[in-house]
């Protein structure tokens, strides 16, 4: 299974930009306000270097994946602690990703439908795509989905642009504050940060050398795409209204209107964002049973899908309530995921792991 540089472009740039778009709006409108797009633009900085330090400290041990090379860099007991962190957060987000991708269909689409029926058919699309395919055919996805979600959100951004109100920019900074705008850089970091699974996804590169920048360049055009659904957001509700709403991004596509004639554009929106989760599901589904494999030293790792696909579709139905998708998002992700997994252990492989090759290479 190998995948190319450009696969690992639009890999980065497909998974970030669904998820990133639908939920992170509402939560950095509600901290900066009118200077959103501010938060973004800081958020998009820190996770190009989140990004660029994996992809780094995986090219240190090139065609080996996280779970060999972290017992190489900390020895067997702490590597094998780190994976278990990693895995913690892989099992985690697809239970919360499923159980999100049902209650927003049910909620846009098809409100009749049982939750369990919207869960069951995205885990056998999984199922399918990991088992005939793996990484490379997740790859080739995204080949296809990428350009499909940069066209589609194009279009709605020019659609939008007479109904723009420009005075929703202001004041900048002045009005908001730096300690309000910084806050609000957390929850778009914290999608940005999911990058980091660079750390196993190089090892499947055909040309790893060429990881750190194809990768780099895929979360600043995902960055660069959301930072300007953001400004587009604000130009059309405002932040007050925007702050308010739990899909902004959704409900702005509703004010999009062409001569009486070009309207009712959200199912665009809608495939934009299956579009996108497939794909980000798709990887961390890849990620968790092939990273499971690895660290029980399961030769055959497809057999281990059926049973992660169970797990996966309990979990999304036993707690689709909001205390665990608060705790989830407010407390985890944000508060242990973003600082240890995204930030302080790629840090720490980097860092071990350079002064490690160096200590071999002097002796």
């Amino acid at each position: 299974m190998k995948i190319s540089g450009l696969q690992v472009f639009w890999l980065m740039f497909t998974f970030e930009t669904g998820n990133m778009i639908l939920l992170t709006l509402s939560p950095t409108f509600q901290d900066a306000k009118q200077d959103a797009w501010i938060s973004y633009l800081l958020a998009a900085i820190l996770g190009i270097l989140i990004v660029f330090v994996s992809s780094k400290a995986a090219l240190l041990y090139p065609g080996k994946t996280l779970i060999e090379y972290s017992k190489l860099i900390f020895g067997k007991w702490l590597g094998i602690l780190i994976v278990i962190v990693y895995l913690i957060q892989w099992y985690s987000v697809i239970g919360d990703i499923l159980r999100e991708f049902a209650e927003f269909t049910i909620t846009i689409l098809l409100p009749t439908t049982p939750m369990w029926v919207l869960v069951l058919t995205m885990l056998l699309l999984l199922i399918y795509i990991t088992y005939s395919g793996g990484i490379e055919g997740i790859g080739r996805c995204s080949e296809v989905f990428g350009p499909i979600i940069l066209l589609s959100v194009l279009i709605l951004l020019i659609l939008s642009v007479s109904i723009f109100n420009y005075k929703n920019f202001l004041p900048v900074i002045s009005d908001t504050g730096f300690v309000p705008i910084l806050k609000g850089t957390l929850h778009p970091l914290s999608f940005l940060g999911e990058s980091v699974m660079m750390l196993m996804l190089l090892s499947f590169m055909d040309q790893p050398n060429k990881g750190p920048k194809r990768a780099v360049w895929g979360i600043a055009a995902a960055s660069c795409l959301v930072s300007t659904v953001a400004i587009w957001v604000l130009l059309v509700l405002g932040p007050e209204i925007a702050s308010g709403l739990r899909h902004p991004a959704f409900d702005a596509v509703s004010y999009i209107t062409v001569m009486d004639f070009i309207q009712n554009l959200e199912i665009i929106a809608v495939l934009v964002w299956i579009l996108s989760v497939f794909i980000k599901l798709s990887l961390y589904f890849f990620l968790a049973n092939y990273g499971t494999a690895q660290l029980f030293h399961i030769k055959k790792w497809r057999k281990l899908i059926w049973v992660t696909s169970t797990f996966f579709f309990i979990l999304a139905i036993i707690f689709p309530n909001p205390t665990y998708t608060y705790i989830f998002d407010n407390t985890y992700w944000i508060y242990f995921a973003l600082p240890v997994n995204m930030v302080g252990i790629p840090l720490l492989l980097w860092f071990v792991g350079s002064l490690r090759k160096k200590i071999q290479a002097n002796h």
